[in-house]
């Protein structure tokens, strides 16, 4: 009978079988307690590859360019980082970058975390569906163009202008400076921000806060005591990814920018391809990466480090 009924299964269950069989002569179940190390294989080999691509970009950034040749020389030297961190415009263009970073990582999250709160709290499934849909709609447009949409709208010919000479207004430079910049920026990493907060603050039991109001406390006070304190680590990842990106940013303050609010991405493009510098080129992205780094150690020093804790625990 078993002979039988097996005879009657589909195809795919046989050949599924076949595929079982092979997969327990490769890999027996005495080595099944290193298969998470086996899965591991393939984020080790791209971290090797990220760490050889800066231990080459910091070879170079160790060398000067000759200007006869316009080759990097052969000696070493920290020619490049000094001239990178005592250039007026290259400090410029360092502290822009950082308090670029700072303004649009604050206000993603002062506009991130009500939107995530009221995706993960709403009663209407339509709502929360909505909500969803318009997070993920961004995703299928490239910052390019969603840069180009921010000259159609903020242009001298664009929309609000449109709508300001229509009133008898005059018009207003909204584009080519640094406010355009932030808002590009706020509105393109907005949907990363709500993502990391949404599993942040569905782990919040919704009891948490009706037990905090049944002791008297009021919706401000429930927010700030119980859901903020809760909400860190989402907090914490969110804020990490805002700050980096932003501070890698390349195509928001070159379009929206015009070339007068660069950024630290623009210099290493700049010294790259413009002046023919790779040594140059090398130093700025290695203060880029430092800087980053810096961030990230002093944010989680400061706030801790959440779900990234080793062992589970908070740091």
């Amino acid at each position: 009978m078993a002979s039988n009924s097996s005879s009657k299964l589909p195809r795919r269950w046989h050949l599924f079988d076949i595929a079982e069989r092979n997969a327990a002569a490769l890999w027996p179940k005495t080595m099944h307690r290193y298969s998470g190390y086996l899965l591991l294989v393939p984020a080790i080999l791209l971290v090797f590859v990220l760490v050889l691509g800066l231990v080459y970009i910091g070879g170079y950034s160790l060398h000067e360019l000759d200007l006869a040749t316009y080759r990097l020389k052969e000696t070493f030297s920290l020619t490049n980082y000094s001239a990178a961190l005592t250039s007026t415009t290259y400090q410029s263009v360092v502290l822009r970058s950082i308090g670029a970073s700072i303004l649009v990582t604050f206000f993603t999250l002062l506009l991130a975390f009500p939107y995530a709160y009221l995706m993960v709290r709403a009663r209407q499934a339509a709502t929360r569906k909505f909500l969803l849909i318009s997070l993920f709609l961004p995703f299928f447009i490239g910052q390019i163009v969603r840069a180009y949409g921010w000259l159609i709208i903020l242009g001298q010919e664009g929309l609000i202008n449109t709508l300001f000479t229509g009133l008898g207004l005059p018009t207003m430079d909204l584009i080519y400076n640094y406010p355009a910049v932030i808002l590009g920026l706020v509105q393109y990493m907005l949907p990363f921000a709500v993502l990391l907060l949404a599993p942040a603050i569905t782990a919040i039991g919704r009891d948490v806060e009706l037990a905090s109001e049944s002791l008297g406390a009021n919706w401000m006070r429930t927010f700030l005591h119980v859901v903020l304190p809760m909400a860190k680590p989402g907090l914490v990842g969110s804020s990490v990814v805002v700050f980096t990106l932003t501070l890698t940013d390349f195509a928001m303050p070159e379009i929206l920018g015009g070339g007068t609010t660069d950024f630290i991405a623009n210099a290493i493009y700049d010294g790259f391809f413009q002046l023919s510098n790779s040594g140059l080129g090398s130093a700025l992205a290695m203060i880029l990466v430092t800087l980053g780094t810096a961030f990230v150690v002093i944010l989680f020093f400061l706030a801790g480090t959440g779900t990234l804790g080793f062992n589970g625990r908070e740091q």
